[in-house]
């Protein structure tokens, strides 16, 4: 008997047509259950005269009003434990994670037990997309402390895959784990899989040949969607690398990469996706570029009905080479962190990715926006290779060119310092940018 490639052929496989009622149907529910449900829905839809029957086609979304952080933090709290965008009581509720609160103040997200069980499936749908059978150990390298991501490993687990709740250990003992047990596969963040291997080398560990990890899975930044990042720790590990997506605002596993490595798949029998203009809000075709925007078509703890992510990408609804007909998103950049320099749209992944691409140096970075003459301005900090014998200023201005290439502005400076010589290396999120910027810039 062969073994079966999706984990759910009869979702994954849905023709548009069948996939698109399938959504419909659910819309439907879970913006009359809203409506019925949460005394935010109720009155910001009265507010704007809409009713859920005005939900005929899924285009008729439009007609409703956007959420976004702000709607979450506004209302968390208010009327009681759970806040006035929840549509259950809080003896439903089995489980609450938080956002990191990275820019702002954290926001809760709950889950009833359908809710989790639900979320679960779909991450064991994501795993058994890039490839992890039961007969795989796994090694959960992610926070639990009320990350959405944490409990993930749950979705390994109903996979059968043999687990090793790892957390956020301490680099050498997590690298004693990876020697000790041999698991095959890792899932942690994209700068934590590059740093965990170049300290697993310092350490006289070969991650190639003394270890087995033969799939990463990284999350929580954009480098895993990144070519020339994604190569460079594929390099380093000898091992298959694949991006996960998800918001603790909406579902922990909203979308993932499949073996084709063109965008994420995502989950779109249980997340309907927009994209939209980021000035006037209008929605923009399918394939075009703007920021992305999310409702819930099945989570009933907190309903989220056209969730400004913030998120700038696109999604690809062209068929996929392995099979699977839910639409395909591409991140860009977080909205918060794009800036522009001489009427020129830079995000921090394009910068990355000219880094990780570029010889004789180590891959860490830190980007600078700053103001000179009343116009923004990016400087970068790169570290330069312990064997390098390049002169800085060579390799400063090497990098200058290389960016000004890619990007199409080059930065003001780029300095240079010694291997080590940036703080940047994390054994979670790394910090590559800081805004030092005074004045008000909108986009």
């Amino acid at each position: 008997m062969s073994e079966k490639k999706f984990w759910d052929d009869k979702i994954e496989t849905l023709s548009r047509g069948e996939l698109e009622k399938l959504q419909l149907e659910s819309l439907k529910e879970m913006v009359k259950f809203s409506y019925e449900n949460s005394p935010y829905y109720k009155r910001s839809f009265d507010e704007v005269g809409v009713k859920p029957e005005d939900i005929k086609e899924l285009s008729d979304l439009v007609k409703f009003p956007f959420i976004d952080k702000k709607t979450e933090r506004d209302t968390q709290g208010v009327g009681s434990f759970l806040g006035e965008l929840c549509a259950v009581s809080e003896e439903d509720v089995v489980f609450i994670s938080t956002s990191t609160g990275s820019t702002g103040v954290p926001t809760m997200s709950p889950f009833t037990k359908q809710d989790f069980d639900e979320y679960q499936d779909a991450q064991s749908r994501w795993f058994w997309q890039i490839g992890m059978r039961p007969k795989d150990r796994y090694v959960h390298a992610l926070n639990f402390s009320l990350y959405v991501g944490g409990p993930d490993v749950i979705g390994a687990q109903n996979l059968g895959a043999l687990c090793i709740w790892g957390g956020t250990l301490p680099s050498e003992r997590l690298l004693y784990i990876l020697k000790t047990y041999q698991p095959t596969i890792i899932w942690t963040s994209p700068s934590y899989a590059w740093y965990l291997g170049e300290t697993a080398k310092k350490n006289g560990i070969d991650p190639k040949k003394d270890l087995s990890i033969q799939k990463i899975i990284v999350a929580g930044e954009l480098g895993g969607s990144i070519d020339a990042t994604r190569k460079a720790i594929e390099d380093l590990w000898g091992a298959d690398l694949y991006d996960f997506y998800g918001l603790s605002d909406i579902f922990g596993a909203c979308a993932a990469m499949c073996e084709a490595k063109d965008g994420l798949h995502i989950a779109e029998d249980h997340i309907l996706v927009e994209t939209i203009d980021i000035h006037s809000g209008d929605v923009l075709p399918a394939g075009e570029v703007g920021e992305l925007v999310y409702t819930t078509l099945r989570k009933h703890a907190r309903p989220m009905i056209r969730f400004r992510s913030g998120d700038i990408g696109w999604i690809d609804n062209t068929p996929c080479t392995c099979g699977r007909t839910h639409g395909r998103i591409h991140i860009n950049g977080r909205k918060d962190d794009m800036f522009i320099v001489s009427a020129v749209n830079v995000f921090p992944s394009d910068i990355e990715a000219v880094i990780h691409e570029l010889d004789g140096i180590t891959g860490e970075y830190l980007i600078r926006v700053f103001e000179k003459d009343f116009t923004c301005k990016y400087s970068v900090e790169i570290e330069k290779n312990a064997d390098s014998t390049e002169a800085d200023e060579v390799l400063a201005d090497r990098v200058s060119a290389a960016l000004k290439s890619r990007i199409g502005v080059k930065p003001y400076s780029v300095k240079v310092h010694p291997d080590g010589g940036l703080d940047t290396r994390s054994e979670h999120k790394s910090k590559r940018i800081v805004d030092e910027r005074k004045l008000s810039y909108t986009i």
